[in-house]
């Protein structure tokens, strides 16, 4: 039953990792690296219980509540996606900078949102999140309705991605913006489009972890770190939605493998539940090499990736 119970945890942890990697892999897919994706999620997942707190005992049924609240967390997560379309495609900042101050921006927001909060105000909407299992004692109560939201995300972003014309004019456009601009593709659209849709599902992470898997007062203070996780994941899951179902599902795996092995009677240093935390990273890190030494074209990133566009110089 502990087997059991830490798979089910690691799984529903995963989805947090799910929401966060299919954002940005819609985002890269356009041809920008977006760093700020853990800010992202942290305003995402304030904004989501800013509007649970206004609607605190407002006799609306759980399910409105439940959908009102995922779309408060989609918009801000779409905002901040917005600001960063704004700096990168059309004022043409630097990506990497433009990201990590996204970052930086998103946590001090979210601590300022969330310091206004009275925790009773949201998290009386733990259950609403962890439908139908809410009421289960044991890691199941994580894998209600949030987490098959996930999934379904990251099979309907790739099914978009590689069997529509909406997925090839923006992959198009992450691999060669020029090309896809002479032939008549909305380059800005598409990259305005695929930014704010996918930091919105980002931000649906945040909410995740807050409520359906933490359920706790200080749960926001971990969003962020989780959105780093994320970001390695695209890499993990080589660019394809799909298999950030498997691959979000090995990093919580790992990442919950610290709070398990003392249950199974092994003793564990102090330092080594750190250690074990980096894993996620260490194995990110093997299939990067292994995927550039193969150097396959299907396993690589966009071509444009972290490039800005310039029209004038098509």
């Amino acid at each position: 039953m502990n087997v059991i119970n830490f798979l089910l945890s690691a799984i529903s942890l995963g989805t947090t990792f799910i929401y966060g990697s299919t954002g940005e892999i819609l985002t890269e897919k356009a041809g920008h690296l977006n760093l700020g994706i853990p800010g992202v999620m942290c305003v995402g997942g304030a904004s989501g219980c800013v509007a649970l707190s206004l609607m605190y005992k407002t006799g609306m049924p759980p399910v409105l509540i439940l959908m009102i609240a995922v779309l408060a967390t989609f918009l801000g997560g779409a905002l901040m996606g917005l600001i960063y379309s704004f700096l990168t495609v059309t004022l043409h900042a630097n990506q990497n900078v433009t990201g990590l101050a996204m970052t930086t921006f998103g946590v001090g927001l979210m601590k300022y949102m969330m310091s206004g909060l009275k925790p009773i105000r949201y998290l009386y909407a733990v259950d609403y999140f962890r439908f139908p299992f809410a009421d289960m004692k044991n890691s199941l109560q994580y894998c209600g309705v949030m987490m098959l939201l996930g999934f379904a995300i990251a099979i309907a972003t790739s099914i978009v991605l590689s069997r529509t014309r909406l997925g090839l004019h923006l992959r198009a456009v992450g691999e060669n913006p020029a090309t896809a601009d002479a032939v008549g593709i909305n380059v800005t659209a598409y990259k305005y489009g695929a930014t704010c849709i996918g930091s919105g599902i980002a931000g649906i992470g945040g909410i995740f972890y807050m409520l359906t898997y933490s359920g706790s007062q200080e749960a926001y203070l971990s969003v962020e770190a989780l959105g780093w996780l994320a970001i390695a994941l695209v890499i993990f899951t080589l660019w394809k939605p799909y298999l950030t179902i498997f691959g979000a599902s090995l990093f919580g795996t790992l990442f919950v493998a610290g709070s398990f092995i003392p249950s199974l009677g092994i003793t564990l240093d102090m330092s080594a539940t750190p250690l074990l935390k980096m894993l996620p990273y260490i194995v990110t890190v093997v299939v990067l090499v292994v995927t550039s030494i193969r150097n396959r074209g299907t396993n690589q990133p966009p071509a444009s990736l972290g490039t800005n566009y310039f029209r004038e110089e098509r």
